[in-house]
């Protein structure tokens, strides 16, 4: 999601250390420790505005999610939704998401999300795909055995291609969705990507995919 830079953004991350890790290497291996339970523990990568990873941290109170995105200005948007739902189980990060081992240690991590991420749709920027082989050697290391990624998207080149790439990589895709909207799927929370493009008419491809067993 890109956005226009935000004045005041840096200060406003800074300012709210309890929902942002400010130095999230510090955390590895302890994450549970800075939420203060043993809960399970899901990321989203590119959590956008934070609809998404604020929606579910209502809805599942039992689970800590932790929203991670690149974008200063970006990540202080989704800090006004997370300082406004006032919720416990939800931290933020301004990393990057290829960077993740960096900050997670292996098998930390008990789901990962992948929300409306850029499609990159020149064959030259392959390696930026965020389902490319290089990512989810990463999201395996900190995922445990047999972890799972959910993706969502509305751009039917990037699903095709990330149905391609995690199964070339031995995923099992568990679960696919070639129209989440039209299908009986119950629980769906919406990123401002999906609500923007579902308004619009547009398909939304989902699927669950799990690695393989080690």
């Amino acid at each position: 999601m890109r956005v226009r830079k935000r004045k005041g953004a840096e200060e406003h991350l800074e300012n709210n250390p309890q929902y942002v890790v400010l130095k999230p290497e510090e955390a590895k291996g302890r994450w549970q420790d800075v939420f203060g339970n043993e809960q399970p523990i899901h990321i989203e990568v590119g959590s956008g505005k934070g609809s998404f990873i604020t929606g579910m941290a209502a809805k599942n109170p039992h689970i800590n999610y932790i929203g991670i995105d690149i974008q200063r200005s970006v990540l202080s948007y989704a800090l006004d939704k997370v300082l406004e739902s006032d919720l416990p189980n939800i931290k933020l990060l301004l990393v990057d998401g290829s960077s993740l081992t960096n900050y997670f240690a292996d098998g930390e991590i008990d789901l990962l999300y992948l929300n409306f991420s850029d499609p990159w749709p020149k064959t030259r920027h392959e390696k930026r795909r965020l389902t490319y082989k290089t990512f989810l050697e990463t999201y395996e290391q900190i995922l445990p055995e047999e972890g799972q990624i959910h993706f969502k998207t509305d751009n039917r080149g990037l699903f095709e291609y990330s149905l391609a790439s995690l199964s070339q990589y031995g995923m099992v895709l568990n679960q696919v969705w070639l129209d989440l909207h039209a299908s009986d799927y119950e629980g769906n929370v919406m990123t401002e990507y999906e609500r923007k493009f579902s308004n619009k008419g547009q398909v939304i491809y989902r699927l669950e995919a799990q690695f393989p067993k080690k």
